[in-house]
């Protein structure tokens, strides 16, 4: 079964961190741009970020710049989203894709990110 598992969302204080992962099984990450997305509670989806398959060369929204990393291990099958220093309006369910940073073949279920005091 292909399937993408997203883990570490949680309840953070305002400029806090939290680290997201997102494990593959079934097909390797590592022949695929990997990106994460968040949806807020009535907005739409934004896309967050994205990490090429080849020269590991990474994108990001201007609203995470500088404050959010992502990254991947290919030898553990899994891509990471660093994000510090984060704020309320960073509150959203996010999720993990797998594609070629413009179409998306694979997503995982989310994982809920609570920034609140």
């Amino acid at each position: 079964q292909l399937q993408l598992v997203e883990s570490g969302g949680g309840l953070v204080q305002p400029g806090g961190s939290l680290r997201l992962s997102c494990a593959a099984s079934g097909f390797t990450l590592e022949d695929y741009a990997l990106g994460w997305f968040r949806q807020a509670p009535g907005k739409e989806q934004e896309g967050v970020s994205c990490i090429s398959s080849s020269d590991g060369s990474t994108h990001y929204a201007d609203s995470v710049k500088g404050r959010f990393t992502i990254s991947r291990d290919n030898a553990k099958n899994t891509v990471y989203l660093q994000m510090n220093s984060l704020k309320p309006e960073d509150t959203a369910v996010y999720y993990c894709a797998a594609g070629d940073c413009i179409e998306y073949d694979y997503w995982g279920q989310g994982a809920q990110v609570t920034v609140s005091s």
